[in-house]
């Protein structure tokens, strides 16, 4: 029978692992609305003008824009933890 290896994780790891749960789950959340309720209110957004229809222009840019947006906030948020709790990587400073 295999021995089973149990990783025993401190205070301070469980807190950095909930805290990156929960900002990919809001910026999860944002994806979501931004991709599938932009495109299911489409004609509905297409009455409110923004450079355009609405729905038209999340559909064409805005989207793309939100995305980029998402990308580098989650990349700055976690560089910012990861020297918090003092795990970045070597070449970082």
């Amino acid at each position: 029978m295999e021995e089973e290896t149990f990783v025993h994780l401190t205070q301070k790891h469980v807190e950095y692992w909930n805290r990156n749960l929960g900002i990919t789950a809001i910026l999860l959340a944002i994806w979501f609305v931004v991709t599938f309720v932009c495109s299911w209110y489409a004609r509905e957004l297409n009455e409110i003008t923004f450079i355009g229809p609405l729905g038209f222009y999340m559909g064409a840019q805005g989207a793309l824009i939100v995305y980029v947006a998402i990308i580098w906030f989650y990349a700055r948020y976690m560089n910012s933890m990861d020297k918090e709790y003092g795990v970045q990587e070597s070449g970082d400073d």
